[in-house]
């Protein structure tokens, strides 16, 4: 059997050091510039749209595609939806579960960093603001003082907040200290989920800051979802 593996995040690494008994190629988008690499084959780069995916499926003759993608990579997991359904190839979503609001949490959400930005003004006036880089400039005319924290730099440069160059994981007295610090009194961020970089929000909680968070996409509509590596390497078996 041959599997594409649709990468990036720490399940997918997790998924590929499982899959021992397949041929399995890992392909990574190639926008971190410190790519965490997984075991096996990878490839790094963009397929060139629907198109080119449905290619390089039929040339490499795939047996199964598993989208291991980070939950935001809304346009990577619409391509695999419809590369597989062209080819006949069957499509697995591996996500990881959203974060659940626990006593104590002063939540809001949004739909879109949009709403997100339209909501910020109301709940404070220095804000975390822990996105990633795309995206940043939709909070650019909020007028607040604004920490950025992304783990590359965006491109262009943003001249309207203060940039934060780190990646995870963070512990929660790091990001006690980095709130208290800059006298953040409120946080957003994206719904993804995960251990990696859920500690800010035990730290929001224990400043009493409200935090908005913006709804991940849904997932697509008739593909089997599944929420850890272990159940991935399930499905494949009943293949």
């Amino acid at each position: 059997m041959k599997v594409l593996l649709l990468g990036g995040t720490g399940e997918a690494r997790a998924l590929a050091a499982l899959l021992t008994d397949v041929d399995v190629v890992s392909s990574l988008a190639g926008r971190t510039k410190d790519l965490r690499l997984p075991p096996g084959e990878v490839r790094v780069g963009g397929f060139g749209g629907v198109d080119g995916l449905t290619r390089w499926l039929q040339e490499n003759r795939v047996d199964a595609v598993i989208d291991a993608t980070h939950p935001f990579a809304a346009t990577m997991t619409e391509h695999a939806v419809a590369a597989t359904r062209a080819v006949g190839v069957p499509l697995l979503v591996l996500r990881r579960p959203g974060w659940v609001a626990g006593p104590g949490d002063d939540w809001h959400w949004a739909e879109t960093a949009d709403d997100a930005a339209e909501l910020l003004p109301s709940l404070g006036a220095r804000v975390f603001l822990t996105i990633g880089r795309q995206g940043l400039e939709t909070f650019a005319n909020t007028g607040l003082w604004t920490l950025a924290r992304c783990v590359d730099p965006p491109e262009p440069a943003p001249t309207w907040c203060t940039l934060l160059l780190d990646r995870g994981p963070y512990d929660v007295a790091g990001e006690l200290d980095l709130l208290r610090r800059h006298r953040i009194d409120v946080l957003v961020t994206k719904d993804s989920g995960g251990p990696q970089t859920e500690a800010k929000l035990t730290a929001a909680r224990e400043l009493r800051l409200p935090v908005i968070l913006i709804h991940r996409p849904a997932a697509p509509l008739g593909v089997p979802v599944v929420e850890t590596p272990a159940a991935a390497a399930a499905w494949l078996q009943t293949l």
